[in-house]
């Protein structure tokens, strides 16, 4: 069975110099609610995975954003999340809106660099963020 596909963004204030990434508090499934991530969802039949993401932080944050270079993750350039979930991610910046938990989540935080990872990250997102906070430190950050 091939794994789930989700998409994500990290969304940051500034590609080219991120010292903000937004982080997002999940409220459902149980087992995971009150636990971080990037905000995003699973990749709909038809979809490309760009369309998803834009069509997620649009309902998750009612946000539109620019997306920015793909973040390749270890396995075939995939971030692998659960047992049955892979995840591709992108780098982005706000275009339109203010983001708030509209669905999912109960609370956003803006993160400064580089104490990125003093939230509770979902389990498949600490590595990920481990590597964002890397990056964003070096020069030309996640442009």
């Amino acid at each position: 069975m091939s794994p789930i596909l989700v998409v994500a963004a990290a969304v940051v204030d500034d590609l080219a110099a991120p010292r903000r990434l937004l982080a997002a508090r999940r409220t459902r499934p149980a087992h995971v609610a009150g636990r971080w991530e990037l905000p995003g969802g699973k990749v709909e039949p038809g979809e490309t995975p760009q369309q998803a993401l834009h069509r997620e932080l649009d309902e998750e944050l009612g946000v539109r954003v620019q997306l920015g270079t793909e973040i390749a993750g270890p396995a075939d350039g995939r971030w692998p999340i659960t047992p049955r979930h892979v995840m591709r991610v992108w780098a982005a910046v706000l275009t339109h809106g203010d983001p708030r938990p509209l669905e999912g989540h109960d609370q956003l935080r803006w993160l400064h660099h580089p104490d990125w990872h003093t939230v509770a990250w979902l389990d498949g997102d600490v590595d990920l963020v481990r590597e964002l906070t890397v990056r964003a430190a070096e020069p030309g950050g996640l442009a």
